[in-house]
């Protein structure tokens, strides 16, 4: 059966041509007929924020393609001098219950959803069906509306005849063209002028799976407000939760034997676990040990209110200094382990000037993330020819972070630690007290150590680290490892440890080497033999009451 002034399975006859009774415009003197995969004649345009859909309508409309619109969506198009048919010439449905339903319709579903094969063709004649061959939406803003909106104001952003209209364009991908993406405005017009306002199916197949994303991530911020309250009650993070993620493969993971895949993680307002912005500027792609080391270098950045800097290796610090400058505080930081910041990670949390350039000369550095850099020294920085140039700011220490790490093929996720100490939780446990400078010290120390992997300890002066031991399996193993990186600078340091120390050894290796303060968070059973020997040795030691582990 053909289709009213259509020839069956041809192209259309010149000029316009009937279709149930509409006279409908033309798309091309000589175009393809509707079994045609692909090819756009008319154009469905469905949003709540109308503007970011404006340059994909006019290009639509420029090429000849004929355009529907729900009624709000209409007449913002129309304001702005382009013509569109209302979605109720379709359905004869305007709009019910205060706007809930007037998409939901079988007719313009039928539109959709229908193959354009000999039977399809023949039931859309039957049923008085115009057929759609491209459907762009935009949801209502749920997500948005999740950071400010509660109760029944939400319940009234959950989206229903939008994501039910991009699912069907997107399952009927073989002859329709889904659209969830502004984003693919340019490369869709440009295929559209390639190929005779044809969209190949390897594109529709693409704009299909990211149309499906777009509606799984939209239902996931629903779930994720309705068990708001389960997570209240149970002070969980989530009871179940589906994560959202877009994957890249990396050339290999920790060792070149070994594959690996980059997944930015996102999640809907409320659980806030979202890809911190990176730039890379230079050099080839970053590798896995990159992002572990940058995830550390940027999360001790932003402990730092004053300029900063961090050196890491193995994805934990060994160097970090802040103070008034940035230069001084770069080349504490790299002072404080010579051996171990070759082929390391650096970061700064303020631009790096010429002279910044000038003290990383002489160290391999693998990996360098800072803020901003100029032309000048970007220029400078090219001579570099193995060095990685990532441009990013630390993370808003105010701002709830989640971190995950899998385990026995199962995802562990914790909030991250973000909790501050302050001086009115020092308690003094020794005869001996430390001074103000040493107390300041001691606070900077504790910043650091949260940050290095356990067993850890930190030693300082002022507001650099002097020497750093981490990863040991023992805390004397710790101490012993941050003096010998510190040499003689331990004399007259301040020591900051993650967890407590659980026999006086520790304690007394770094009273021998000249560590004139201890900051740890106390609670181990031979605390009473730990502060004895403190006392013998004249250090001042004060507890905290909370650990600090990194594993």
């Amino acid at each position: 059966m053909t289709l009213p002034g259509r020839r069956a399975f041809g192209p259309p006859p010149e000029g316009d041509f009937i279709l149930l009774g509409k006279s409908l415009p033309r798309v091309s003197a000589v175009g393809p007929s509707l079994s045609s995969p692909g090819v756009v004649r008319r154009a469905l345009l469905v949003a709540d924020r109308k503007e970011p859909l404006l340059p994909l309508a006019q290009g639509l409309a420029s090429r000849g393609i004929e355009l529907y619109a729900t009624d709000g969506t209409r007449r913002f198009l129309s304001e702005r001098g382009l013509a569109a048919h209302g979605t109720e010439e379709l359905t004869g449905l305007t709009s019910w219950f205060g706007g809930r339903v007037k998409t939901l319709h079988p007719k313009l579903f039928g539109g959709i959803l229908a193959p354009r094969d000999a039977k399809g063709l023949e039931e859309i004649e039957e049923h008085g069906v115009v057929p759609l061959d491209l459907v762009a939406v935009l949801f209502y803003p749920f997500e948005e509306a999740l950071l400010g909106g509660s109760g029944e104001d939400l319940v009234e952003r959950i989206d229903i005849g939008g994501p039910s209209l991009l699912r069907a364009a997107a399952k009927n991908y073989r002859f329709v063209v889904p659209f969830p993406d502004p984003a693919d405005t340019e490369t869709l017009l440009a295929e559209l002028d390639r190929s005779g306002l044809r969209v190949g199916l390897e594109t529709r197949r693409r704009l299909a799976r990211k149309a499906f994303r777009r509606c799984a991530l939209y239902d996931v911020a629903i779930e994720t407000w309705l068990d708001e309250p389960e997570r209240a009650a149970r002070g969980a993070l989530a009871s179940d939760l589906t994560l959202g993620a877009t994957g890249e493969p990396l050339r290999y993971g920790e060792n070149p034997h070994q594959r690996a895949t980059l997944l930015a993680l996102s999640s809907p307002p409320g659980l806030p676990f979202e890809p911190w912005p990176l730039e890379p500027l230079k050099g080839e792609g970053l590798s896995y040990n990159n992002y572990l080391d940058l995830e550390r270098v940027l999360a001790l950045l932003s402990e730092f209110e004053g300029p900063g800097a961090v050196v890491a290796k193995h994805a934990t610090p060994c160097g970090a200094a802040t103070g008034p400058e940035l230069l001084p505080a770069l080349t504490q930081a790299l002072e404080t382990d010579p051996v171990a910041r070759y082929g390391s990670a650096v970061g700064v949390n303020r631009p790096l000037t010429l002279e910044g350039v000038e003290a990383l000369k002489g160290t391999f550095v693998d990996l360098l993330v800072g803020p901003e850099f100029s032309p000048e020294v970007r220029e400078r920085l090219l001579k570099r020819p193995k060095l990685k140039l990532v441009r990013a700011s630390p993370p808003d220490p105010g701002r709830p972070r989640w971190e995950a790490r899998s385990a026995t093929g199962r995802l562990l996720l914790q909030e991250a630690d973000r909790r501050e100490l302050t001086r009115g939780e020092l308690r003094q446990v020794t005869r001996a007290g430390a001074s103000e400078e040493e107390i300041r010290s001691l606070l900077f120390a504790w910043k650091v150590v949260r940050h290095v992997r356990s067993n850890a300890v930190v030693l300082s002066r002022e507001s650099a680290t002097v020497g750093i031991g981490g990863g040991q399996t023992s805390r004397v193993g710790a101490v012993r490892v941050a003096l010998e990186v510190a040499g003689d600078r331990a004399r007259g340091s301040v020591l900051a440890s993650d967890a407590y120390f659980p026999f006086p050894d520790g304690l007394e290796e770094a009273g021998r080497a000249g560590v004139r303060a201890i900051l740890q968070p106390g609670g181990s059973i031979r605390d009473p033999e730990v502060i004895a020997a403190a006392d013998r040795l004249g250090l001042a030691m004060y507890f905290c009451g909370w650990r600090v582990f990194r594993h």
